[in-house]
């Protein structure tokens, strides 16, 4: 049985956090998954401990906690690869990661040969919906530190 693209982004942003988790004993607040035809982007929000945070107050502490977050992701992309390959059944070719650390925000892009761009914009106060042709799903952590899907997700049931 052939999988909706808002399943597809729905398991793949329960696994991104999970690694997140994995990786760094720290669950991001949310995750958003954008799925289009080559790329896939997953954006986990409030990623970073409270020390990082910390951290990231300084010039060279900030380049630390970013260095620190490359490292960790190039020493787990193989096994996100992987999964990304079960899920949505295509490889992976390419995968990249970035850290805000001045917002928290981490950002991986996993694409088939194609030059992603990400812009990282305010938070939307409207009710405005992704175009037809991107599907996005988002996570968040709930007040238990258990993860539940967002309100669009809600919404779509």
């Amino acid at each position: 049985m052939k999988q909706s693209a808002t399943e597809i982004s729905k398991q793949v942003a329960l696994i991104a956090s999970d690694f997140q988790r994995r990786r760094t004993g720290h669950a991001p607040q949310s995750v958003t998954v954008v799925l289009s035809e080559d790329t896939l982007v997953i954006t986990l929000l409030e990623a970073l401990t409270p020390a990082e945070k910390a951290l990231s107050q300084t010039p060279q502490g900030a380049a630390q906690v970013q260095d620190f977050h490359r490292q960790l992701f190039a020493s787990s992309v193989e096994e996100m690869r992987q999964e990304i390959t079960r899920i949505t059944g295509r490889q992976v070719r390419e995968a990249a990661t970035e850290v805000e650390t001045a917002t928290g925000i981490v950002v991986h892009a996993f694409t088939t040969g194609a030059m992603v761009q990400v812009f990282l914009l305010t938070p939307n106060t409207s009710s405005d919906q992704p175009p037809d042709n991107v599907e996005e799903i988002q996570i968040e952590r709930a007040d238990d530190d258990g993860l539940h899907l967002g309100p669009e997700a809600d919404a779509q049931k």
